[in-house]
């Protein structure tokens, strides 16, 4: 091989290990830091600014008895964070949060702290069931309405323990005792492959480094 295509071998093959790394570190950080996000507040009730897309969603919401308690964003390294929507229903023991899908899609799903501690996390969209029998339950009823989503979640929450707590305060403490505890090892699930692809890119790297990009 002559330099100038060794070369160029050398530049693709360096440049798609960055965009690797551009797309997946954040994930493998969060594979291998799941409590290292943090959850902020934006602002409460009072200015929240909901964004068009969602009000269809939180107009149902409060229809159902729903309350706005706030936004916030939950952020992890190296990325802007997710803005995030909060309503509460202290009569069904339950939190609701809006938000958009990485592909800019409304969604929202239920969250119910329990006492003394654990959640039951039930979402309108496909989302892998997981469960520690007494303290987590999480799962996903794809396309549900909130009047559809909410009835689901009552039935996952029978036999279990709510807390009395549906604050703004108490939904952003939850928020971040779950990226804590009980969430990781569904953040790990989640984001496995971004540690995989890390890896890659790294082994990439250290290959070209050290030489063993070179052709023989």
């Amino acid at each position: 091989m002559s330099p100038l295509a060794e070369l160029l071998f050398v530049l693709v093959a360096l440049g798609m290990a960055v965009k690797l790394l551009l797309l997946n570190f954040w994930r493998a950080v969060l594979f291998l830091s799941p409590a290292s996000v943090r959850v902020l507040p934006e602002a409460p009730a009072g200015q929240m600014r909901l964004p068009p897309e969602l009000a269809p969603l939180a107009g149902q919401l409060q229809a159902l008895g729903f309350v706005p308690l706030g936004s916030h964003v939950e952020k992890p390294r190296f990325q802007k964070g997710t803005a995030s929507y909060d309503f509460a229903h202290p009569g069904e023991h339950t939190f609701a949060t809006l938000h958009f899908s990485p592909r800019g899609e409304p969604r929202f799903y239920l969250l119910t702290p329990l006492a003394p501690e654990g959640f039951v996390l039930t979402a309108g969209y496909r989302r892998p069931g997981f469960e520690v029998p007494g303290r987590y339950r999480s799962g996903g009823v794809p396309g549900a309405s909130p009047e559809r989503l909410l009835q689901a979640h009552r039935l996952r929450l029978q036999g279990l323990n709510p807390s009395e707590d549906f604050t703004w305060e108490e939904r952003l403490r939850s928020g971040q005792a779950w990226y804590r505890g009980l969430g990781q090892k569904e953040i790990r699930r989640q984001n496995v492959q971004g540690l995989l692809w890390t890896v890659v890119a790294l082994a990439i790297v250290a290959g070209l480094f050290l030489g063993g990009g070179r052709p023989v």
